[in-house]
């Protein structure tokens, strides 16, 4: 020992520095980046700055979305986007949730499994849509499938990785006290994979909203993909912006639901 502590000094303190890494979320510094965004864009239109032609100014959008909800344009257009958009995305994910459990647990799928799914991912899904509408016609079948060929390829991905990421010590130890497969899976490897297959989810909802625009903008008479393009062939672009603010809105709740999904599945963590 040290002369110090033999006579009793106090020892000095050792400053804790195992914090982790757990960032927090700030809504009003998130609610303020909008704020100041939307003030920065009234200004430059206010001074001229921007051009009202190219790029109305954000009381001119609010008027433009006012008159859709009034008219009921607007509630036409979104719910026929809608109803496509979750159509869509159910039947890729299911389909993808499916393919992925099977290629990372059986080996009979894998090699199979991942040389298809790396060959037509990188394909522009967009690229397939004329041919969609060959194979199924110019009405509503040929956008969930684009929709849904789309959300397909990231669910296999991410689910596909979750599973592999599994430590395989968990599931030798639940096979070793006779768990069937199904508890397997329900309870150790399901468990393990979902953080990567709802982070799978962000992405596919993301592809999804483009895709349904992409859809919409080559044959539909109602949806906001129809309403943007419509708005842009006669030059309203104050209607066009309030399209595209409309998707935006629609993506940020698409983001909330999932957020909150996330917390409900991973309130275990």
């Amino acid at each position: 020992m040290s002369r110090d502590v033999e006579q009793g000094a106090p020892a000095s303190l050792v400053r804790f520095r195992a914090t982790g890494f757990n960032p927090k979320s700030n809504p009003v510094a998130a609610w303020a980046s909008f704020v100041v965004v939307i003030a920065l864009w009234q200004l430059g239109s206010s001074t001229g700055f921007i051009s009202e032609l190219a790029m109305p100014s954000p009381v001119a959008v609010a008027k433009a979305l006012w008159q859709l909800i009034v008219s009921g344009d607007l509630w036409l257009h979104l719910g026929a986007s809608l109803q496509r958009l979750v159509g869509g995305w159910i039947m890729g994910t299911v389909a993808g949730l499916v393919v992925g459990f099977l290629v990372g647990m059986f080996t009979w799928a894998r090699s199979p499994g991942v040389a298809l799914v790396s060959a037509l991912f990188p394909i522009p899904k967009i690229a397939l849509l004329p041919l969609f509408i060959i194979w199924f016609g110019i009405g509503e079948p040929s956008k969930f499938a684009t929709i849904a060929f789309g959300v397909f390829f990231p669910t296999v991905i991410n689910t596909f990785g979750g599973v592999d990421n599994v430590q395989r010590n968990l599931i030798r130890m639940g096979q070793s006290f006779d768990l069937p497969m199904t508890s397997v899976v329900r309870k150790i490897i399901l468990p393990g994979a979902l953080p990567t297959i709802l982070s799978g989810f962000r992405i596919s909802s993301s592809i999804a909203i483009i895709l349904l625009i992409a859809a919409e903008m080559i044959g539909a008479q109602y949806g906001i993909g129809a309403l943007i393009l419509a708005a842009g062939n006669l030059y309203q672009t104050d209607q066009l912006i309030a399209g595209v603010v409309v998707l935006s809105l629609m993506g940020l709740c698409v983001s909330w639901l999932l957020g909150r999904l996330d917390r409900w599945l991973l309130g275990w963590r």
